[in-house]
């Protein structure tokens, strides 16, 4: 019988214990060095040796088996987002993941779609994170909740509309988004406003509040608020502007700065002043608004560093047993400019 030969591919895994007799040390060691452990005083010379033998050998240590040994990980586990999420939050969560690696986090995104929130609680469980975020994807359940904690994740942090029972919580309150845009929109003499509602799926969380804000500011000053669904694409937004007159529409808060430019242009295609005969406004003061003719007039998000909420997860996971937090991810501020 012929043997097939051993490819590449078949090789054995190299161990600490090969890094220990190429190094000419212990496995102790070994450990120590690469885990980068300060406790323990270890010569710079062995340090050099040890990492030259890993590196030769191909050797990385196994996080699941570390985590089983030492009874925790540093692995902090993000939900992948659900939902679109826009270049303010994208830059967000790069700063956030940045501020977690200089932590000595190891940080993985889970794709969750499709699964129900206790569902996803057990997948994410089954990875031993020390730490799970919940920005985006399904949303946590109490259940959920303690299935984590039991499972070894000392911090679970949530972002919702409302606290979860065992959780710390962030908060973003969209309802003041809309008030800002409905109070400026109002101030410049406007009382018959449109709100657009993106019809992609899974913005309702943060389109239905921006529209009770806009409410809440304009029908109490004797206004009109007409919500409008539109879709991210040029032929629903040409729809729309193309029966603009038969709304009496005399402004729009167009739900973010994207929603808001692509709507402004099709409006502008159809020939109506912008802001003589309608009034444009976005959220988020994204650059390309300010590019615009007019500029573009938005709510700018202030939003929490990256840094502050990787130094919360950090606080937490040394002290797991403490009061759950609250924190306000964003303070919403009017930029006035020529677009109303």
């Amino acid at each position: 019988m012929s043997q097939i030969p051993h490819t590449s591919a078949e090789r054995p895994v190299p161990t600490s214990a090969d890094v220990a007799r190429l190094a000419g040390v212990s496995r102790a060691t070994v450990s120590y060095v690469l885990n980068s452990t300060s406790a323990v005083r270890i010569s710079e010379a062995t340090r050099l040796r040890v990492r030259e033998a890993a590196d030769e050998l191909g050797y990385v240590p196994h996080a699941a088996a570390r985590s089983l040994r030492s009874g925790s990980s540093r692995m902090v586990l993000l939900p992948a987002a659900a939902v679109p999420v826009g270049p303010l939050y994208s830059r967000f969560f790069n700063e956030f993941q940045w501020a977690l690696r200089r932590l000595d986090y190891t940080v993985v995104q889970y794709g969750s779609l499709g699964m129900g929130p206790d569902e996803a609680a057990r997948a994410w469980a089954e990875l031993r994170p020390v730490a799970v975020i919940a920005l985006g994807g399904p949303q946590l359940t109490p259940t959920g909740i303690q299935l984590l904690r039991r499972s070894g994740a000392k911090a679970v942090i949530t972002l919702a509309p409302e606290p979860v029972a065992g959780a710390h919580a962030l908060a973003m309150d969209h309802s003041q988004v809309g008030l800002h845009a409905g109070t400026h929109l109002l101030e410049r003499g406007h009382r018959r406003i449109g709100v657009v509602i993106p019809e992609e799926p899974g913005l309702e969380m943060f389109s239905q509040p921006r529209l009770d804000g806009v409410r809440a500011a304009v029908e109490g000053g004797g206004g009109t608020v007409v919500p409008l669904a539109l879709s991210y694409e040029e032929a629903s937004a040409a729809a729309l502007a193309g029966r603009w007159r038969t709304l009496g529409l005399d402004a729009v808060f167009a739900y973010n700065d994207e929603y808001a430019m692509l709507l402004m242009r099709a409006l502008q295609d159809e020939g109506l002043d912008v802001p003589g005969e309608c009034a444009v406004m976005g959220a988020d003061d994204l650059m390309l608004g300010r590019l615009l003719r007019p500029r573009l007039s938005t709510v700018q998000l202030d939003m929490a560093t990256g840094q502050h909420l990787a130094d919360l997860v950090e606080r937490v996971v040394r002290n797991p047993d403490g009061e759950p937090e609250r924190h306000d991810l964003m303070i919403a501020r009017t930029i006035a400019r020529e677009s109303t």
